[in-house]
């Protein structure tokens, strides 16, 4: 009798705990990343980093003024991806060092602290896009379409990286240390955001490279976020981009699958969690 009822009591009080836990662990997050200077370099120089080399070393080469111009939207997409590094990381510093054993041990909501993951990388990420926007604005990106379609691309640039980081979560929980972590991570990631037309229009890659690209959800997030902005799709109008239903459609489809990841990752990094904490 006292073990049934003491079972909904816990369940409750983790509930109640769910909230505060969350808001705590968030600012514990962001205050740990903000004093690791490999963090901040990787939020602020890095995006700066590739918006200059592109820019200035290699788009005079890939075209000029008006490379600059699609080359934005595919930095950012890139950046929200690999910005999934942060929960990756995070979570294998954590199960290293044995913080989440202290964690486990406290009356805490356990759910909270991969969730609190993921909205810090929300947080990372509109750090990014505010940086990149700024770079992008110095070197003569311009927006071309109303405040909110530009905001309706900035959105879908936060919901495709929180399902990146859904991601990173589990890499970060089954990897349970930091240079597995980031090998396997990095392994995934290159290939994801290179192999599309985040930096070279799909149309000048080799022919089975272009086929995945062309279907690519980093691609569609690229050509969401250039047409959300008003920005070229193409860098030469000479060479369209492939037609497909991705191309035509892209703020769908990247809809499509930033929900199809987190129906996959959220469960599996919850299953991978339970089963550490075992």
């Amino acid at each position: 009798m006292t073990h049934s009822a003491t079972i909904p009591g816990r369940y409750g009080s983790a509930l109640r705990a769910f909230g505060p836990n969350c808001s705590a662990l968030i600012q514990r997050n962001l205050l740990t990343a903000s004093r690791v200077p490999q963090m901040v370099l990787a939020v602020v120089v890095q995006p700066l980093m590739f918006v200059l080399v592109f820019s200035y070393v290699l788009g005079d080469s890939l075209g000029g003024g008006a490379y600059r111009q699609f080359l934005i939207g595919g930095i950012m997409a890139q950046t929200v991806c690999f910005n999934a590094m942060f929960s990756a990381l995070g979570m294998a510093t954590d199960c290293e060092r044995g913080v989440m054993d202290r964690f486990f041990a406290l009356p805490m909501s356990r759910t909270s602290i991969l969730v609190s993951r993921a909205a810090s990388d929300v947080a990372i990420n509109v750090i990014g896009l505010i940086v990149m926007s700024v770079a992008g604005l110095v070197i003569g990106w311009r927006i071309g379409t109303s405040f909110g379609i530009a905001v309706g691309a900035y959105l879908l640039a936060i919901l495709f990286g929180l399902a990146m980081s859904w991601v990173g979560a589990i890499v970060g929980t089954v990897a349970g240390n930091i240079q597995a972590t980031q090998s396997l991570l990095v392994t995934i990631l290159f290939p994801v955001t290179f192999v599309s037309s985040a930096f070279v229009p799909s149309a000048r890659l080799p022919g089975p490279l272009r086929e995945v690209a062309n279907w690519n959800p980093v691609t569609s997030l690229a050509r969401s976020l250039r047409e959300g902005f008003g920005n070229p799709t193409a860098v030469n109008a000479a060479i369209p981009e492939p037609w497909t239903w991705a191309s035509h459609n892209p703020q769908l489809y990247t809809v499509l699958w930033s929900l199809a990841i987190l129906a996959v990752c959220v469960p599996l990094s919850m299953l991978a969690f339970r089963s550490r904490v075992k």
